[in-house]
């Protein structure tokens, strides 16, 4: 049984633990914490684009309104493939109320 199940058990228990268990255990949590840590910064510096559909269903705005925005400068599409897609990171600018670079 490891500490994890122990403490979902309930139960108030007092462990006598090894300083070399310790170092190992705070070693381990560090290195996993430290992976997880790398794993969301890279996902979010990876970009997604979104189609004006998926925007305008994010949004809860009408298409007409991205097609407005876009002209204004307030949240600019970008065209590749001759397809129109927003940036994820700008569209989640938008949503925690800073302005789109």
């Amino acid at each position: 049984m490891n500490l994890y199940e122990i403490s979902k058990m309930g139960v108030n228990v007092t462990l006598a633990v090894g300083i070399n268990d310790l170092m190992e255990w705070q070693k381990e949590t560090i290195e996993k914490t430290k992976r997880e840590l790398e794993e969301a910064i890279i996902s979010d510096k990876t970009e997604t684009y979104l189609s004006p559909k998926q925007v305008s269903q994010m949004l809860n705005v009408n298409l007409t309104t991205l097609w407005r925005w876009n002209k204004r400068g307030y949240l600019v599409h970008i065209e590749f493939g001759g397809l129109r897609r927003y940036r994820m990171s700008d569209v989640k600018s938008l949503m925690n109320g800073r302005r789109v670079k």
